[in-house]
């Protein structure tokens, strides 16, 4: 891996998941043109908020979906087929979404790699709240109490695509997540597993924009990014 990457930081604040799939359909297109031409790619790692959403992966399996149309109407929660890994989530108000936008040659990264210093950096981000974030075989994202199955729970969700070593999508972390909103899906495909967020692991709700600044941090340094 590179020492350090020039890499533009963007925050879009609350936006609609198809607004920001476009901005990164876009950025991503662009990179892909110039890998095509030889000219330089440029990386991006953004921040967001959505509106209620759930998104289906490409791999997906859409009886995770636990309810019909009409009741995604009632809900206010809109519904996407996506052309990232993974199977179904959920993104809402008081969760950072993060779309690292990265040509990983420029770090020396394979796409296993890259999903690892994904969940080293929530990892890290976790550490510096108290709480001890793991991996879990055979299943991408970052996890507390792995060892212990009955309690085992995900807090932070990664769901990527990579094409000629560009980078798009990238993960979720609950903060101050609305938890309700997880039991109408099988997150990930999972039957048997919970869900978590920080507020609900440390007591109290959490400030955003702190825990922002610690992720963006945390990415920082374990990818080498320079903003």
């Amino acid at each position: 891996m590179a020492e350090f990457v020039p890499t533009t930081f963007i925050d879009l604040g609350l936006i609609d998941y198809v607004k920001a799939w476009a901005f990164q359909e876009d950025i991503f297109n662009r990179n892909l043109k110039a890998k095509v031409t030889g000219t330089s790619t440029s990386n991006y790692l953004i921040f967001c908020e959505h509106n209620h959403v759930y998104t289906l992966g490409k791999s997906g399996i859409e009886s995770n979906l636990l309810v019909n149309n009409r009741q995604l109407k009632e809900l206010g929660v809109s519904f996407y087929k996506t052309n990232r890994g993974g199977d179904i989530t959920y993104h809402g108000p008081g969760q950072i979404v993060g779309y690292p936008l990265l040509d990983l040659e420029q770090f020396g990264l394979g796409v296993k790699s890259y999903i690892h210093l994904l969940e080293e950096g929530i990892i890290l981000s976790l550490r510096h709240f108290g709480l001890t974030g793991e991996r879990m075989d055979g299943a991408t994202g970052v996890w507390l109490d792995v060892q212990d199955p009955p309690k085992v729970r995900k807090i932070c969700a990664i769901g990527v695509k990579a094409s000629r070593h560009l980078t798009m999508h990238g993960f979720a972390l609950n903060v101050n997540t609305d938890l309700s909103f997880f039991k109408l899906i099988n997150p990930c495909g999972f039957t048997d597993k919970a869900v978590t967020s920080l507020e609900k692991e440390l007591g109290v709700k959490q400030d955003y924009s702190l825990v922002n600044q610690v992720v963006k941090k945390s990415l920082a340094e374990v990818f080498g990014f320079l903003f």
